[in-house]
C-alpha cells in the first residue's frame, strides 16, 4: 500500500512539474507580430509584466518540482516540502490570477479605460497565452492536491500519537 501511494504521489509530482514546464515553455514561445492602420508591431509576452511574473513563477517551481521528484522517501526534508508545497502554491495561484487578469484585458479590452481588445489582430498570440493559461491552471490545481495530501501526511502520524 505504501509504494502504490509512493507511486501515485510521484506520477502527481510528475504531472505538477510537467504542467509548469509546458506553462513556461509555451508563454515564452508566444509572439506574433501585426499591422494596424499602417502601424507594424509585435506581441510578445516580455511586453507585460504579469506575463513575465506567470513565466519566471512557473520557471521557479519547475526547477523545485524537478529536484523534489528525486528526494527520498524516507528523507527527513519531506517536513519541509509540506511547506514550501505551501510557498509555491500561492506563488502558482499569484501568478496565474495576475495573468488571467491582462489576458481578459487583452480580449476583452476595457471600455471605461478606454482600452481596445487586441486578441482581434493578434489571434495566434492570444491562442498560445490561452494555452500556457490553461496548463498553468492544471499546474496550480496538481500543487493543491499535492499540498493537501502533503499536510495530511505531515500531520496524520502526528494526529494518531495523541489519542
Amino acid at each position: 500500500m505504501a509504494k502504490a501511494k509512493r507511486i501515485c504521489i510521484l506520477l502527481l509530482r510528475f504531472l505538477a512539474f510537467a504542467a509548469t514546464l509546458s506553462a513556461v515553455i509555451v508563454m515564452a514561445t508566444s509572439h506574433q507580430n501585426a499591422s494596424f492602420f499602417a502601424v507594424s508591431f509585435e506581441v510578445k509576452y516580455t511586453n507585460s509584466p504579469s506575463f513575465k511574473y506567470f513565466v519566471i513563477a512557473n520557471a521557479i517551481v519547475t526547477v523545485y518540482g524537478f529536484l523534489v521528484l528525486f528526494l527520498p522517501s524516507e528523507s527527513p526534508l519531506w517536513r519541509l516540502v509540506v511547506a514550501l508545497d505551501l510557498v509555491f502554491t500561492m506563488l502558482l495561484t499569484s501568478s496565474i490570477s495576475a495573468a488571467l487578469a491582462i489576458a481578459y484585458v487583452g480580449k476583452k479590452g476595457n471600455t471605461y479605460a478606454g482600452w481596445l481588445p487586441i486578441c482581434g489582430q493578434v489571434p495566434k498570440y492570444c491562442d498560445q497565452v490561452t494555452g500556457a493559461l490553461a496548463v498553468g491552471f492544471v499546474g496550480v490545481i496538481t500543487y493543491m492536491l499535492l499540498l493537501l495530501y502533503s499536510i495530511h501526511t505531515v500531520l496524520d502520524p502526528l494526529l494518531l500519537k495523541k489519542t
